[in-house]
């Protein structure tokens, strides 16, 4: 997929708020509660525009009773794609549009993408710094498959530094 780096626009919580509904629809009583997370979730932050949607569950073995349902909604269902008891659902093809997570609770993932959502949100000047290292790399590659792994060194170190943070804020888990 190519790299699509894009402006902040609060239209990204509108499509997040329209997804809501229709994954209530479907998915009903499974659902414990729905996060927006992800770049497309932190006011003035450049990002790919895909909506990053968590969605924590009671029991993540249901959800793969969804598939076929998820796919003719256009849902790419793709497992646990490389982080165990996740479910991961893509939609849009080559023009993705929203990456939908699926996580039982107590999922220590949940806590780690929350926490950074977080961090950046109370830290305008770390949005500045990631934006700009994100364009970089936007510039210097082409598809997603080079630009990802580019950004895992930064991303791994801005992690420990929202965690810290969030340690020395109380700590407290969610979910």
């Amino acid at each position: 997929m190519k790299v699509r780096l894009t402006e902040y626009t609060s239209e990204w919580t509108c499509m997040f708020e329209a997804e809501v509904e229709c994954l209530k629809n479907i998915f009903g009583h499974e659902i414990i509660s729905f996060e927006h997370f992800g770049s497309t979730s932190i006011p003035g932050m450049k990002a790919k525009p895909v909506i990053d949607m968590m969605c924590i569950v009671k029991d993540i073995r249901k959800i793969d009773s969804y598939n076929e349902k998820m796919q003719s909604l256009a849902y790419d269902p793709a497992g646990e794609w490389g982080i165990d008891g996740r479910r991961l659902f893509r939609k849009g093809g080559e023009n993705r549009t929203h990456h939908i997570h699926f996580y039982q609770l107590a999922n220590p993932q949940i806590e780690r993408h929350l926490v950074f959502r977080d961090y950046l949100i109370a830290h305008p000047d770390e949005v500045i710094r990631y934006s700009s290292f994100k364009e970089e790399l936007a510039n210097k590659f082409e598809y997603t498959r080079d630009y990802s792994p580019a950004k895992k060194e930064f991303v791994s170190e801005m992690e420990k530094k929202a965690w810290d943070w969030h340690l020395k804020s109380g700590g407290e888990t969610r979910y």
